[in-house]
């Protein structure tokens, strides 16, 4: 219960912040933001939610589950940092609501679907799932900060922190290869160790 407080705490800090204007106009601010409502919010409440089911509501098939959460958050992080679909959530509200919610389910999703079984099967799909998570976070990440020009229009990309645009963008790409795929890496070093130890 207290993993869902603190997860709802988070993401309503963070969507009341002055970061969901900021990500409108510069990149760093658009990761955090994003990074902190999959990565920080997401996980607490999704643990949360387990928590109030005791896991006993685990799928039949959990494979598919992890399939299915593990392509949509692929589609969901790709897409939206596209640039048309970057530069248009940041033009149109209900564009950047509709990509908050979906940032939001996907990481929900996966890390409902990581964490939900109580086998070793499932255990072993958790880790499978968090791994790919892992991998695509961080290669995005990778290619955002070694981008040699700005990706995005530079009426999005004003820069932020005291950085150019482009050096924001860079920071941007950092912040995702490191704290967006660190989390995941770290949910899968636990699945394996429940994995080993039973």
């Amino acid at each position: 219960m207290a993993a869902l407080v603190a997860g709802t705490v988070i993401l309503c800090a963070l969507w009341l912040s002055p970061l969901p204007a900021m990500s409108r106009r510069a990149f760093s601010p658009h990761m955090i933001l994003h990074l902190g409502v999959t990565v920080v919010a997401a996980p607490l409440i999704a643990v949360g939610l387990l928590g109030l089911g005791k896991r006993s509501a685990g799928t039949d098939r959990p494979l598919l589950l992890a399939v299915v959460a593990s392509l949509f958050e692929l589609v969901v992080v790709w897409g939206w940092h596209a640039p048309a679909a970057h530069e248009a959530a940041a033009a149109r509200d209900p564009v950047f609501v509709a990509q908050q919610l979906s940032f939001l389910a996907a990481g929900l999703g996966i890390w409902t679907a990581s964490f939900s079984g109580a086998s070793r099967a499932q255990a072993g799909i958790g880790v499978l799932a968090m791994m790919f998570t892992f991998t695509h976070m961080a290669m995005l990440g990778i290619l955002l900060s070694l981008a040699p020009d700005l990706i995005y229009s530079p009426i999005y990309c004003l820069g932020a922190w005291g950085f150019d645009p482009l050096d924001d963008q860079r920071l941007g790409g950092a912040l995702m290869a490191v704290f967006g795929g660190l989390p995941y890496l770290l949910g899968g070093i636990v699945l394996a160790f429940r994995l080993v130890r039973e």
